[in-house]
């Protein structure tokens, strides 16, 4: 069968090699005689991988001991709710950017569980393409609980590249289109999460890096599964977790190591990015409408010059193994997510696509 290269914004391509590893092992995990999906979570054996999976994370990362790591359900959107149940009170003011269409999620879901939230700035349209408020502009609070972005916003292919200076209320971040894509100041951030079915694994998964001296003071209400305290004291083993998910993303932990951590990440992930901005920019049949410096490496959405040919552009791109393309349906058009997983041959393979479809217009 020949190689389809997987563009969807998530659930997206997992590594080749992680995926087969996983295949060999399915039905007997580490000689146990049943599969890592059968074997309880208290077993001795998983137990041990768990606790691998973690210091994987963290030595990629560089995680600093004063974060607590978790491993937990519900995906970036349970993390909507969790975020302001753990580390606000219901009469506490919260800082938002408003960057997209996931941040819009989250404003929402905080709104329901705090006093006010305070949006600072957003996304705007100017003559030269989509941008966010200039730091400068930003509204912020004087008493903030936290303040909360979206580094990447996946739908439009917006990103915020440098971490926000001069704030004094803990950052919160949803990386969860951008954590393990390139290296990290961990330490700049009071919480970082991330739905994992984007670089890290599975879908219904999410990892959550906190600052243990936020831990402590959780809302009375907050349901003890999104407890991130509860969950810290039990290896995020309070209730029992989606086990295959954390198992394959330990192996992707060790895949990204194994690579040469996150610098190698990086570098790859900018020069596929570099080179289909490339081509986009010297096209007059293919166009991105965000401005340079806010482009998202991660998801590069793109339109063509004939929105009648968007459906026989992805027929075609479809049948030479080009899948996933379809833009989000707010936005429309074409959409490629270039994670972590998606070698450079799949770019250029696009990029060849799409100059032969013009051509042969």
């Amino acid at each position: 069968m020949t190689d389809l290269f997987n563009f969807s914004a998530g659930p997206a391509m997992l590594p080749k090699e992680v995926m087969q590893q996983a295949q060999q092992e399915l039905l007997n995990w580490q000689g146990q005689g049943v599969s890592v999906m059968e074997l309880s979570h208290r077993d001795p054996a998983y137990v041990k991988m768990a606790r691998q999976a973690e210091q994987d994370l963290r030595d990629l990362l560089a995680v600093p001991d004063d974060y607590e790591v978790l491993f937990l359900q519900g995906g970036g959107r349970g993390q909507f709710a969790a975020v302001p149940q753990n580390i606000a009170s219901k009469s506490a003011t919260v800082d938002y950017l408003d960057s997209g269409i996931w941040s819009g999620y989250a404003i929402r879901e905080a709104e329901k569980f705090v006093n006010r939230v305070n949006v600072v700035g957003g996304q705007q349209q100017q003559a030269n393409g989509k941008a966010l408020t200039p730091r400068s502009d930003w509204k912020l609070s004087e008493d903030a609980a936290y303040f909360h972005y979206c580094p990447n916003e996946t739908v439009d292919g917006i990103a915020l590249h440098q971490i926000p200076d001069d704030i004094a209320a803990p950052l919160v971040a949803d990386m969860s289109s951008n954590l393990l894509s390139e290296p990290l100041d961990v330490s700049r951030f009071g919480v970082i999460y991330a739905g994992a079915q984007k670089n890290i694994g599975p879908s219904g998964f999410a990892v959550v890096l906190v600052k243990r001296d936020l831990l402590g003071t959780p809302q009375t209400e907050l349901s003890s599964i999104m407890d991130y305290q509860i969950q810290a004291k039990s290896s995020s083993m309070y209730n029992t977790p989606n086990t295959f998910a954390w198992y394959l993303s330990g192996l992707v932990f060790k895949w990204l190591k194994e690579i040469g951590g996150l610098q190698e990440m990086g570098r790859r992930n900018h020069r596929k990015a570099e080179l289909l901005y490339q081509y986009l920019d010297q096209s007059e049949f293919y166009r991105n409408e965000v401005q340079p410096e806010y482009r998202s490496i991660m998801n590069i959405p793109f339109q063509l010059a004939d929105k009648k040919q968007e459906l026989r552009f992805l027929q075609q791109a479809q049948a030479q193994g080009l899948s996933g393309l379809k833009g989000h349906r707010f936005v429309g058009g074409m959409r490629a997510s270039l994670y972590n997983a998606m070698p450079e041959e799949g770019v250029h393979a696009l990029i060849q696509f799409m100059d032969e479809f013009q051509r042969k217009l």
